[in-house]
């Protein structure tokens, strides 16, 4: 089943929160994502309260840094969200930006040994068994959660480069790649990631989620995005100019969906303000999407 969200990005303050969680909640926003940057919000305090104040919305965390967290503690944090709201949390890792986890003193010299370490103790504690290991960055003597889920959630970790993402297919439960990916790039890195899942001996489904930049409005929101885009690429890729009513965002998301994401995140511009409207948008292309 293909999924659709949309991103309450750190840009906007977190008393920006409620009203635009609650806005894509009635809009009918399947799922709402949000992000751990530095030094910005929370991302598993941020992710308690959309659900208390929402009633059918899942929550996606994309990503929360791993060098910032020891295992035990995400485990902990997962595992209560789970229970207090089983089904509706779906929690991603990742590297973090690596000056940013310099800047406090968390920077792995090897992010690739620290994912391949911390994945999976992270998988095995949310799936309630006991865990030691004694690793370069992982270190647990006989871990086990109190209160681990009843239903453990499937753990998403954002890649990029190829090396990370056949790991994330190795340990992980889906891939999360990042806003300026293109369809093309889309299709690279599922088959990298289930490469990785190939060679772990691991069958079953890889979840690749994407979140894309996107504009609702008329010429000046695409005028308004293609300069996003140009600043950041150097150049404008036609396929990631998503822009306009919600008939054309749900068109230009097609070839996303075509290339083997099994979720697309609408993500709005950095200047948005009227995030009830762009929620609204989200849940018309939702609703298109389950249609076709």
């Amino acid at each position: 089943m293909r999924r659709i969200g949309a991103i309450f990005t750190p840009f906007s303050p977190p008393e920006a929160l409620r009203d635009a969680a609650q806005a894509a909640d009635e809009s009918g926003v399947p799922e709402l994502w949000l992000w751990e940057d530095c030094f910005r919000e929370s991302a598993f305090a941020a992710a308690s309260a959309v659900l208390a104040w929402t009633a059918r919305l899942r929550v996606g965390i994309g990503v929360a840094p791993m060098p910032l967290r020891n295992v035990a503690l995400t485990a902990m944090e997962i595992a209560t969200i789970e229970r207090l709201f089983p089904g509706r949390l779906i929690p991603g890792v990742g590297h973090g930006v690596l000056p940013w986890m310099a800047q406090v003193g968390a920077r792995a010299a090897s992010p690739l040994t620290l994912m391949r370490e911390y994945v999976p103790a992270l998988r095995s504690l949310l799936a309630g068994e006991e865990v030691s290991t004694s690793g370069r960055y992982v270190t647990l003597d006989r871990v086990r959660l109190d209160w681990p889920p009843v239903t453990a959630p499937p753990v998403v970790v954002a890649g990029e480069g190829p090396k990370t993402v056949r790991l994330t297919g190795q340990v992980g439960d889906g891939t999360v790649l990042p806003a300026t990916s293109s369809p093309e790039r889309v299709a690279r890195t599922l088959a990298l990631a289930l490469e990785g899942r190939a060679d772990a001996g691991r069958d079953g489904a890889h979840e690749l989620t994407v979140f894309v930049a996107t504009a609702f409005g008329g010429d000046d929101a695409r005028a308004r995005l293609a300069g996003d885009l140009e600043r950041m690429l150097g150049a404008v890729d036609p396929t990631l100019l998503v822009a306009g009513d919600a008939a054309g965002v749900a068109a230009a998301i097609e070839p996303f969906f075509a290339a083997g994401a099994t979720s697309v995140i609408l993500q709005p511009r950095e200047e948005e303000t009227d995030l009830a409207g762009f929620m609204g948008g989200a849940g018309e292309v939702a609703e298109i999407i389950a249609g076709t």
